[in-house]
């Protein structure tokens, strides 16, 4: 017997040879090749808008974090303790000690500058009340030199960052061009810098006249407390109703209503549970306005349909041959779910989860409804119950609230506000990364 031999010479109907390209070989291969280059634009699109974003936020952001402080050492006898509480304007004659001691400061260093209580006031803020309250709460520094680091007013720092300049600033009373140059002489000695601004992550929200002071801490702990409402809620009544759904329920026209219901809540507006909220929450159930109760409440119901959602679809990811082999060694169908499906489940319910927490913890819209924008956190709760019954803000909230006031050193907070809250959610995620990495189960 002898090999056959192949071909490949062109067939009298004009078809192409097996071991060459045709024309509409051709084309279908540079069709592909242009959808490759679309996909990969595509890519490089969204890559680019994403590093602008990315840009955008954190050179927007960034001057959040660092504060102008002036330094200066102070040393109170107990004898001008003694003069200044004797006084009838106590914070007035702390201010005038102030500026004798800064003065001497400045002397020091070789560098001349004339200021007065004014002066002072629109660059430091009331620094006698401040000092006022150190040595009341403090008489055992009565003698000793003390380092005040104290932070220097909103305007003075945006003209450290460039925000204010001497061709735009008029005369007002909170700044004046005439005290850019004592601003100047204090740099020249090296009394005035710029610092790390630990007040805005650990401190609370201030008033409209003091963007300087605002701090995103006590929204922390608020948007924290809120998702431990969630996490208590959403996780174990949406894997049981997921559980039930799937595994237990029968296929009839209720379940299906339910599982097209649960779909379009999926996709209802956050606004409208916020709108629920309010409605149940605090009209009818009377719960505090502004708590952390209330909005992990209406977070919880936005949050229930997407864990039901990634849940079912985690369970119906697992093999069937997983429970027909768990029954066929006599297990029961609860015993087959819970010891045997459930486990192979649950990186994708964790993933879920988190995700849907993550989504919670960045909605700003439910929270408008609850009265949690208009409550300004000026403090951390009292205790570990005050942190869900207490009113306070959250970190959405806090960020639209500075957004919307005018000052140019609220906008920056706002957008510090918004590096903080994407770190969160970053976290967040690594975090579901971990957990699936974790609990994944091959089979």
């Amino acid at each position: 017997m002898t090999d056959a031999s192949i071909d490949t010479a062109p067939a009298a109907g004009g078809k192409g040879s097996l071991l060459g390209s045709d024309a509409r070989t051709k084309k279908r291969n540079a069709a592909e090749k242009r959808f490759r280059l679309y996909g990969m634009a595509a890519i490089a699109i969204g890559l680019f808008f994403l590093l602008v974003l990315f840009v955008s936020i954190i050179r927007s952001g960034a001057p959040a974090f660092t504060r102008t402080v002036v330094d200066v050492e102070f040393t109170l006898t107990q004898a001008e303790f003694e003069a200044a509480e004797s006084e009838l304007f106590k914070t007035k004659a702390y201010s005038n000690l102030f500026i004798q001691k800064l003065k001497s400061q400045l002397d020091a260093a070789g560098v001349e500058a004339e200021f007065d209580e004014s002066a002072i006031e629109r660059l430091l803020g009331k620094v006698g009340s401040t000092l006022r309250e150190f040595y009341r709460a403090n008489p055992e520094q009565l003698g000793q030199p003390v380092d005040f680091e104290l932070a220097a007013s909103s305007r003075v720092d945006g003209y450290f960052k460039g925000r204010v300049s001497r061709d735009t600033l008029q005369d007002s009373r909170f700044l004046q061009v005439s005290d850019l140059d004592l601003v100047d002489r204090l740099e020249e000695a090296g009394v005035i810098r710029q610092a790390f601004n630990w007040p805005f992550i650990t401190g609370a929200d201030s008033g409209v006249d003091n963007p300087g002071g605002a701090g995103i801490g006590a929204s922390v702990v608020g948007s924290f407390f809120m998702m431990l409402v969630v996490l208590a809620l959403s996780l174990p009544i949406g894997v049981a109703a997921s559980i039930y759904l799937e595994e237990f329920a029968p296929k009839n026209r209720w379940t299906d209503l339910i599982e097209v219901n649960i779909s379009n809540l999926a996709a209802v507006p956050s606004i409208v549970f916020g709108i629920l909220g309010l409605a149940v929450f605090i009209q009818f159930m009377h719960l505090p306005q502004s708590a952390p109760l209330v909005g992990g409440l209406v977070l919880t119901l936005m949050t229930l349909p997407t864990i039901i959602i990634s849940t079912r679809a985690s369970l119906r990811a697992v093999p069937p041959s997983i429970r027909d082999a768990a029954l066929g060694v006599g297990a029961s169908k609860m015993q087959a779910v819970f010891h045997h499906v459930l486990p192979l489940a649950m990186p994708g319910i964790l993933t879920g989860t988190i995700i849907g927490l993550a989504q919670a913890l960045g909605e700003t819209a439910p929270l408008l409804l609850i009265g949690m924008v208009g409550f300004v956190a000026r403090g951390y709760p009292d205790g570990f119950i005050a942190g869900f019954t207490e009113p306070n803000s959250a970190m959405p909230a806090q960020i639209y609230t500075w957004a919307t006031r005018a000052d140019a050193g609220f906008y920056e907070k706002a957008w510090g506000g918004i590096i903080i809250l994407l770190a969160f959610l970053l976290t967040m995620n690594i975090i579901a990364i971990i957990l699936r990495r974790r609990f994944e189960r091959r089979w």
